[in-house]
């Protein structure tokens, strides 16, 4: 007698859990550790700079998921424009509160991963009835157009947190909150809501067990990164031009180029990928500790970004701690979040960021 097939995709929780897990380990090594000592450099922290590196992909892993998501449950469901709606304005909603939690970092006008996420499922109802080549196409237009609108607005070389939370004194006086959200935010719609697009394309592909098909756009997308790359070096343009925006690999990616969207979404794809195939090769269990730090990665994103932006600054742990000590408070509190999330699982995650929006959105 065959197995009979799992409701839920463990391997899309497992994703989720290692995307909160890098996001926990690269915020808080910046915000513990208090930085090389004098004539140090971050070239002599290799271990750092590599955690800090895999963190970067923590963020645009989440949209991509958020789209995978939405797109299996548009495909779940025979009407389910009510809950994607609803399910939007609610993660907007988290935005918005993490914002007003964290006002050493954020503002009102700023516009952040979960911003986008909602954004992405508050249009998902009209966008799932594009097909799938549209998608990819609004995608790649996104891509495409975010140089040029970059130069256009003057968008500056590289932004600070004070500048994308519209309080710096060069901070754009006209339209401020909607150029954040649209080109000057952490994570803007230019370029980064292409990652949403893909991941409405790879639900359905995933939906179909055609995990080549995901595979195959990773590779198109890295290939159109190192496209950018090759005209960066044959096609020299000053940094302010439409051609040097598009082709730069400025990082941090604030803002970020379509040369590093590119090879960032191949990475994040071919990830995604992996975890799955492997999913369907030897198929992870409900107790798995990654997929129970998947299943509450919403409220460990909210929580973690309180209580070490906020919460740690009046104890004097804010950036204060050597490596050896930021190190051993990551590892331990990535060790509370996996076992209690494993205990949370018992209780269906009761009263978290998840369960809140099962219940706005059911």
């Amino acid at each position: 007698m065959s197995e009979a097939p799992r409701k839920r995709l463990l391997g899309l929780d497992a994703l989720r859990g290692i995307a909160v897990f890098l996001m926990i380990e690269q915020h808080l090594g910046v915000w513990l550790w208090r930085g090389p000592g004098p004539g140090g450099r971050m070239a002599d922290y290799p271990g750092l700079l590599v955690f800090n590196a895999l963190g970067g992909g923590a963020a645009p892993a989440f949209v991509t998921l958020a789209g995978i998501g939405a797109s299996l449950l548009a495909s779940k469901r025979e009407r389910p424009d009510r809950t994607l709606a609803l399910r939007g304005i609610a993660i907007l909603g988290f935005g918005y509160l993490l914002s007003a939690l964290t006002p050493s970092w954020f503002s009102w006008q700023s516009w952040f991963v979960l911003h986008l996420m909602g954004l992405g499922m508050l249009l998902t109802p009209a966008l799932r009835r594009l097909p799938t080549a549209a998608l990819l196409g609004l995608g790649l237009a996104i891509l495409a157009a975010t140089g040029w609108l970059q130069a256009a607005l003057e968008v500056p070389l590289r932004l600070d947190n004070p500048y994308m939370a519209g309080r710096s004194r060069i901070s754009p006086p006209n339209w401020t909150a909607l150029r954040i959200a649209v080109v000057e935010g952490q994570f803007p719609i230019f370029p980064w809501f292409s990652f949403y697009l893909a991941g409405l394309a790879c639900g359905r592909w995933i939906a179909e067990d055609r995990l080549r098909h995901v595979a195959t756009l990773a590779g198109s997308m890295l290939a159109i990164g190192l496209l950018g790359i090759t005209l960066r070096s044959l096609l020299p343009a000053t940094l302010g031009s439409a051609l040097g925006r598009t082709t730069a690999l400025t990082v941090p990616f604030f803002p970020a180029s379509p040369t590093l969207t590119a090879l960032l979404l191949g990475a994040v794809l071919l990830g995604i990928a992996a975890v799955m195939g492997w999913d369907r090769w030897r198929p992870l269990t409900d107790n798995n500790l990654l997929v129970t730090l998947g299943r509450a990665s919403l409220t460990l994103l909210i929580v973690h970004v309180w209580l070490f932006r906020e919460a740690t600054r009046p104890i004097g742990v804010w950036q204060a701690l050597n490596i050896g000590e930021a190190f051993a408070v990551i590892s331990g509190f990535v060790a509370i979040a996996a076992v209690g999330s494993r205990f949370w699982q018992q209780i269906d995650y009761r009263y978290g960021a998840e369960w809140l929006l099962r219940k706005l959105a059911p």
